[in-house]
């Protein structure tokens, strides 16, 4: 039971699942979307070029119709009512086939988005496969895609004979009317019925664009196991992270060790803790912390100080409250001001004691004054 549950596509597919599903062309589409848009872009544009279409064709018509015998079998003529028929009607079905391009264009897009794949492109080797061809052809899939092709057929053929029924005495009027007024009744009962007809293909548009939006979730839809192995490709595995967050505390840890030999002093503990201080003016008004640990850090913090030579200095209460509250590279509190003061006044005049520039300097006592809020 537990491995039919673990391999169940029940989890909603996550935002990499979708993104790798467009870049392989999977995207959620409606055919009778792309189809709709485009019989209502062209029933549209004949409501709106129907009076150009038609004033044209009668202009058409008028020329061809009064032709005597000499210019029916003059080929030069023949070319000039061409090139009426050209400047009557070309101009507007260009702007009947611009709408119905742009239309078909946005419609298609519409669902799923505009999408270019070059994966989906690419040959595979399943849709050459006649055993992959035949399962295609006697699935779910084209049993729904059957069934749409029915009710889409029977949608539209009702609505043909409704529309015909209706409209059935005003079309066999059509041959006692004179030009132009035929033409224009006969254009006028075409864009209706086709309006009306294109109108019945969104009946099977509203089930099919939520039918293809939930199929294509579907699809994609994940198991339990397929999610944690995403989560662990996207996040990391938890020893691989743990491995670099360690890489990079050591590289820390590294570059700090590199600025003890820049530090003026450092104050001990004196063996657990130890802060390397730097009191530079270009750099900062205030002492400042180039270096801190406990234990192990420390003790390499103050075996690098003997090497350099760097005064070590033990005052525990005040070495406890720079490590607890000054983070590297930064300004050690206003309340620890006095402590430190102190210290490095020890250190700089010990220095100069070194060089015979001075009188050996009383060493400072180890309970430095400690604000209560800093003390740790």
């Amino acid at each position: 039971m537990a491995e039919e549950s673990s391999g169940e596509r029940s989890e909603q597919p996550t935002g990499r699942r979708l993104e790798q599903a467009r870049e392989k062309g999977q995207v959620a589409r409606s055919k009778e979307l792309g189809t709709a848009a485009v019989l209502l872009a062209a029933a549209t544009g004949l409501y709106m070029l129907g009076p150009s279409i038609g004033t044209g064709l009668t202009r058409v018509f008028e020329r061809i119709f009064t032709m005597d015998r000499a210019q029916i079998f003059d080929t030069n003529h023949m070319l000039n009512v061409w090139g009426v028929v050209a400047t009557e009607l070309a101009w507007p079905m260009l702007q009947l086939m611009l709408l119905i391009a742009v239309v078909a264009f946005i419609g298609n897009i519409a669902l799923g988005g505009m999408n270019f794949s070059s994966k989906a492109m690419m040959p595979k080797a399943s849709k050459m496969s006649p055993l992959a061809g035949f399962k295609r052809m006697f699935g779910v899939q084209a049993l729904v895609e059957l069934t749409k092709g029915i009710a889409k057929f029977s949608v539209v053929a009702l609505s043909a004979y409704l529309l015909l029924s209706y409209y059935f005495k005003d079309i066999l009027l059509l041959s006692s009317d004179h030009l132009p007024g035929n033409v224009y009744h006969a254009l006028s009962l075409l864009i209706w019925m086709f309006i009306l007809l294109c109108a019945s293909v969104l009946l099977i548009v509203v089930i099919d664009a939520p039918y293809q939006v939930w199929n294509h979730n579907k699809q994609l839809k994940m198991t339990k196991q397929e999610v944690k192995d995403e989560y662990k490709d996207t996040e990391g595995k938890p020893e691989v992270k743990g491995r670099i967050r360690q890489m990079q505390r050591e590289l820390a840890q590294r570059r700090m060790m590199a600025e003890v030999p820049n530090a003026d002093v450092i104050v001990v503990n004196p063996e657990h803790y130890a802060v390397a201080i730097k009191y530079d003016v270009k750099r900062s008004p205030a002492p400042f912390v180039v270096a801190k640990g406990v234990d192990e850090v420390a003790f390499k913090i103050r075996e690098i100080a003997r090497a350099h030579n760097i005064v070590i200095v033990s005052a525990p209460p005040l070495a406890r409250a720079i490590y607890h509250t000054t983070k590297l590279d930064q300004q050690i509190p206003d309340g620890l001001f006095t402590a430190v003061a102190q210290v490095l006044a020890y250190v700089f005049q010990l220095r100069q004691y070194q060089k015979g520039r001075g009188r050996k300097p009383i060493p400072i006592p180890l309970n430095q004054p400690i604000p209560d809020e800093l003390k740790h």
